[in-house]
């Protein structure tokens, strides 16, 4: 197989604010694998807050590139056991365990799904998400896509306040995500307006390693919290039974689709609930997502509706259904 790489910087419709973090473009390494006539796509973000950047990446991904000349690949879920050993940065190796298993559909001619014996028919409606900005703008991103759910990210002075406003727009049902923003105690008073207010669930609204502060907020919260920074790989998922409701897998932060299989299983195991979120990829990598949606609870794949160009084609998500495209694999094929 070869390795190629490619870099693009995508403009995103609105500048993306949450607690810790703003943006108008979101940069993304693409990873192609080719074997013959045939393509697998995978992808990863840059992120700063994590420290991932085209050149930590682009880096990680080399010490593989001449093992890669000779390799047959068979099994996805093996090569990633490989790969691991190899390429240390999980970033890098979810968009190299993507394409692999991109690659192995497009070969078997089936889409990742079926490969997979899941049903498309349990994708659940993906959130899309409403940025931190003014009121006002809020309130004018809502209106722009209507849509039956909203994931609004918090961690404002005025949070309450914001999740009223927009109340009084629509119906449809919200999530916030505070991203560490707030204490166990704004957490718990928060929790019951925000139920009152129509929310679903509270994302991961204390510090990611403050433990004491969720059992209290375990214990009293009026809603259910959803862990993410507190659950970034497999080992993560054990401790944070009996602390979250359930957890938010990212599959650029776990190291790819391979992980992310045994978290999803590991969690539903220990009763908690699984979500699937996204970091602004394009449709490279949520029709990633989309191909292992139907193990979910709950699912954030909106990362390409937010952009203003596309770099790629692959799955369309309507408030309906998920269409996939003829295209096999997890259906996603560079543009040009």
């Amino acid at each position: 197989m070869e390795l190629i790489l490619h870099r693009f910087s995508m403009e995103l419709k609105h500048t993306f604010t949450i607690a810790h973090d703003s943006r108008s473009t979101q940069n993304t390494l693409i990873v192609e694998l080719k074997d013959g006539n045939l393509s697998g796509y995978g992808e990863a973000t840059e992120n700063p807050y994590y420290g991932v950047t085209f050149e930590n990446m682009e880096a990680s991904l080399a010490s593989i590139k001449s093992f890669l000349k000779n390799y047959e690949l068979t099994d996805p879920f093996a090569f990633w056991e490989i790969a691991q050993k190899q390429v240390h940065l999980p970033f890098a190796l979810c968009a190299l365990d993507m394409a692999a298993h991109d690659l192995f559909g497009k070969k078997q001619g089936k889409h990742l799904y079926e490969i997979w014996n899941l049903d498309k028919k349990n994708i659940p409606l993906t959130n899309y998400t409403i940025g931190i900005d003014t009121i006002e703008k809020m309130i004018f991103k809502l209106k722009e896509f209507p849509w039956a759910l909203y994931k609004i990210k918090l961690g404002t002075p005025n949070d309450i306040e914001i999740i009223k406003a927009l109340r009084q727009h629509t119906d449809a049902r919200f999530r916030v995500d505070a991203n560490c923003a707030w204490t166990a105690e704004q957490t718990v008073s928060n929790s019951h307006e925000l139920k009152a207010l129509g929310v679903e669930f509270i994302e991961q609204p204390l510090k990611a390693a403050d433990w004491e502060g969720m059992k209290i907020v375990l214990a009293e919260s009026a809603l259910p919290i959803i862990a993410d920074e507190s659950c970034i790989v497999e080992q993560d998922v054990l401790r944070c039974a009996g602390f979250f409701h359930g957890i938010n897998i990212k599959l650029t932060k776990c190291g790819g689709l391979t992980p992310a299989h045994r978290m999803i299983d590991l969690a539903k195991s220990l009763g908690m609930k699984v979500m699937m979120g996204c970091m602004t990829e394009s449709l490279v990598g949520i029709s990633a997502i989309a191909n292992i949606a139907p193990k979910l609870d709950y699912v954030d794949m909106d990362g390409a509706m937010l952009l203003k160009t596309q770099i790629a084609t692959g799955v369309e998500i309507t408030p309906q259904e998920v269409i996939f495209p003829e295209t096999k694999g997890t259906g996603a094929k560079l543009i040009g």
